[in-house]
């Protein structure tokens, strides 16, 4: 059967009275190409397990089931459920799970899988995600240090752009250093809405993040670096000694006290700053609020 055909979609909502929900961002796939690119573009091998966000019909699933050990699927429509276990009935490697993603312990399934025996190699994540809840997903991912070696995701063209942007630029921003900080990024594809059932407005890119064995800089406390980053990118058109003061409780003279010592211009605005320099000015952050 193939899933990803506009035909056997209809036919398939026709069968089970499925209507697409706009609410959570419930767009299909229909080139057989862009889902191989996927699936090829994230490693996944016959020795390891796939998790799979939002599987819809189950057409990014099928083509994983190919080629890894063990995929498990997390669908939050209940009402796809059914229709997963008709167009995935000849997978014995699928487990479909009915959750939502941001609330659903990863972990706790790669334990599972694992004692189960259903793969012995590495896990690698995959997906089309929503839109609207693409940055809390991945993140979600990254900051409770999910045991995946990547994350191979379609997005809204324009949220990658500004994941892989450099510093500089203006679609650079603090999801740009969270995501740079803990994965090494690289862009997979390009999707153009035409090859999506509904059609979206914006045209898509699927990114492969492989997640960090080490991190690219030293901290000595990944709080006060992310509060940096966060106060510096929320008030983007501030000068980073305005911008940062009051970041751990800390005066303007403190912060122009630490920008001098990691030799950077307080004048400077956070879109300027590499990940090093950032960690430099955190790192000066929290030794100063141990004082």
């Amino acid at each position: 059967m193939k899933l990803y055909a506009p035909s056997t979609i209809q036919a398939i909502k026709e069968k089970h009275n499925f209507q697409l929900s706009k609410s959570l961002g419930q767009n299909f796939i229909t080139d057989k190409s862009v889902i191989e690119r996927i699936v090829e573009g994230s490693g996944a091998g016959e020795d390891d397990l796939v998790i799979e966000i939002g599987p819809g019909i189950g057409v990014l699933t099928a083509e994983a089931a190919e080629t890894a050990g063990k995929v498990v699927a997390i669908e939050i429509d209940k009402k796809l459920i059914p229709i997963l276990a008709e167009t995935l009935g000849e997978y014995d490697n699928v487990r479909v799970i009915n959750s939502d993603i941001l609330k659903t312990d990863i972990n706790e399934i790669i334990r599972e899988e694992r004692e189960a025996g259903s793969f012995s190699g590495g896990v690698k994540i995959m997906g089309n995600l929503p839109y609207y809840i693409t940055t809390p997903i991945i993140m979600g991912i990254l900051e409770k240090g999910v045991e995946a070696d990547s994350i191979t995701i379609m997005m809204q063209k324009e949220v990658a752009d500004r994941i892989k942007s450099s510093p500089g630029g203006k679609i650079y921003g603090a999801i740009s250093v969270a995501v740079q900080y803990y994965c090494e990024v690289e862009q997979v594809a390009s999707v153009p809405k035409e090859v999506f059932v509904p059609r979206p407005k914006v045209d898509s890119a699927v990114l492969k993040l492989s997640i960090r064995k080490e991190r690219p800089v030293d901290l000595i406390d990944e709080k006060s670096f992310f509060a940096c980053i966060k106060a510096g990118f929320g008030q983007r058109r501030k000068t980073l000694l305005n911008s940062l003061t009051g970041v751990n409780g800390l005066a303007k003279e403190e912060i122009k006290k630490i920008l001098e010592e990691a030799g950077i211009e307080p004048a400077r605005r956070a879109e300027t700053l590499n990940i090093e320099e950032f960690a430099a000015i955190a790192n000066g952050v929290a030794e100063c609020s141990r004082r």
